[in-house]
């Protein structure tokens, strides 16, 4: 069920309504038939694999705290692991591990007798995959104690508003609050209101209406060259950050009307100084998670800067391959490790460049630099990770500039030489202009919440202007949304 769907619109409610009207002793059934239901309404058959996992890794659990040999602790582990990887690399990886054998044999003359597996990936496996890794490691690290009630840990690892993309929870935030007496709360409901239609607003609003000029360039590049691939690159940022925080917002949102805490999962990333601070802003839950359960273990920055480059690289890699099987998101995780690996051996020169510049003397238009630097870096690699095939993103990096000081001349001499089709990527004024405002509301929404939460602010303005502010928003939904019911793009991971 997509939460910008009528279903959700009648799902939503009624699921609330009875979870505060139920006694406390209910709620968790409620809330695991309610998950199931909204998981199943994708495709019903996929959720034995979900429930096949669960009683692996909730068997495990028990069995790892139980045991007091370390031997065996750690092998029931991995073969807790070993069982949740698998089912990733069955659905998502299997077919591309199949086809580059394929290719590599074609080039030895070897034949591959393996055929590729008429599949589909279950919505949102690599999500809750982690979440469920997360509470064996955490149970067998002896963090949190393994949960004895079946349907209690199948509530955690299926609770609908962050099921099938997140945010990826760790068993100490979550599973004690399915124990929690949640009351009614009128400012947390009104608040958990306000942030899923801030969320949807940003979905609905920007990241759908940015898709269809996106995918009017990306899904036949070629016919393009210079500032259409250029603007569509930067309107993809911005359209897979709302897309995904519009998600998060209205995960964090329908849990908080209810009384449940979910973890941030985007602090305003576009405004990051650095590829580092990028990653400290965005997608914060599967940052944190590969920090706790690969880079650390791998060593982090102990033992040397050559392991420290390695780690963060594979780390990176890592990322890249969790997103999608295919090389293009191996790439983007390259490209964003080699970032981080750049800037760290770079950064004494860099320092002392600024230095020889005198930018420490203008401390807003350092900022500025390092937040435009960082973004253009960050574009550069969203092209492996929107293009339809490593061919495709080569030609876009190839051909982005290609033409560009005299298309420039063309904007500013008043478009007398530029077509509509290059400048509006195929739309009409009107649809780009609705766009931009999009764009122009989020940028006052998130430099106005660069001290705190714009929630709060609002709360202390007089009623009629705070409900001015509701009511706009509302009507900018229902009048401006697009409302195709187009799929959440992390919704594929």
């Amino acid at each position: 069920m997509l939460f910008n769907s009528f279903e959700f619109l009648l799902f939503f409610p009624v699921v609330t309504l009875l979870y505060f009207g139920l006694p406390h002793r209910l709620r968790w059934v409620l809330l695991l038939g309610a998950s199931c239901a909204f998981y199943m309404f994708f495709k019903p058959v996929y959720i034995l694999i979900l429930l096949a996992t669960i009683v692996v890794d909730y068997a495990a659990g028990i069995w790892i705290e139980r045991s007091t040999h370390p031997g065996r602790r750690k092998a029931l582990l991995a073969a807790s692991i070993v069982a949740n990887v698998g089912v990733l690399a069955v659905f998502k990886y299997f077919n591309f591990l199949n086809d580059n054998l394929t290719g590599l044999g074609e080039l030895l003359g070897v034949a591959n007798p393996i055929p590729s597996l008429s599949i589909l990936l279950p919505i949102g496996l690599s999500f809750h995959t982690f979440q469920a890794m997360s509470y064996t490691i955490e149970v067998y690290r002896g963090h949190y104690p393994a949960e004895r009630h079946l349907g209690i840990y199948a509530l955690y690892v299926m609770f609908y508003p962050q099921l099938v993309a997140g945010p990826i929870e760790r068993p100490q935030n979550v599973l004690p609050q399915f124990r929690e007496r949640h009351y009614f709360d009128y400012q947390r409901a009104a608040d958990g209101l306000k942030l899923m239609a801030w969320g949807l607003f940003k979905k609905v609003v920007i990241a759908d209406r940015l898709a269809i000029m996106v995918d009017q360039v990306y899904n036949q590049p070629r016919q393009y060259e210079g500032l259409p691939l250029l603007l569509a690159t930067v309107l993809f940022a911005f359209q897979i950050y709302c897309d995904f925080s519009g998600y998060s917002d209205m995960a964090l949102g329908s849990a908080q009307v209810m009384g449940f805490r979910l973890m941030p999962n985007f602090n305003r990333p576009y405004f990051a100084r650095s590829i580092k601070e990028f990653w400290g802003r965005w997608h914060i839950s599967l940052s944190t998670w590969f920090r706790d359960y690969l880079y650390i273990p791998l060593g982090g920055n102990r033992g040397g800067r050559g392991r420290w480059y390695r780690n963060i690289l594979l780390v990176f890699l890592v990322s890249g391959l969790w997103h999608g099987a295919s090389w293009t998101f191996v790439i983007w995780g390259a490209l964003h490790g080699c970032y981080q690996v750049f800037g760290l051996i770079t950064a004494r020169v860099r320092q002392q460049l600024n230095e020889a510049l005198g930018l420490p003397r203008w401390p807003g238009l350092h900022r500025l630099l390092q937040t435009a630097s960082t973004f253009a870096l960050v574009c550069l690699a969203w092209v492996f990770f929107r293009a339809n095939s490593l061919a495709d993103a080569g030609y876009i990096v190839a051909h982005m500039f290609t033409g560009l000081p005299q298309s420039l001349r063309a904007v500013s001499s008043g478009l007398r030489e530029w077509h509509p089709r290059n400048l509006y990527l195929e739309q009409t004024s009107g649809q780009v202009a609705l766009a931009l405002l999009g764009l122009l509301t989020l940028g006052l929404v998130e430099w106005a919440q660069r001290g705190g939460s714009l929630r709060l602010v609002l709360s202390t303005w007089p009623v009629p202007a705070r409900w001015s502010v509701y009511l706009s928003l509302t009507l900018a939904i229902v009048l401006l949304g697009v409302f195709s019911a187009q799929q959440f793009i992390y919704f594929q991971f």
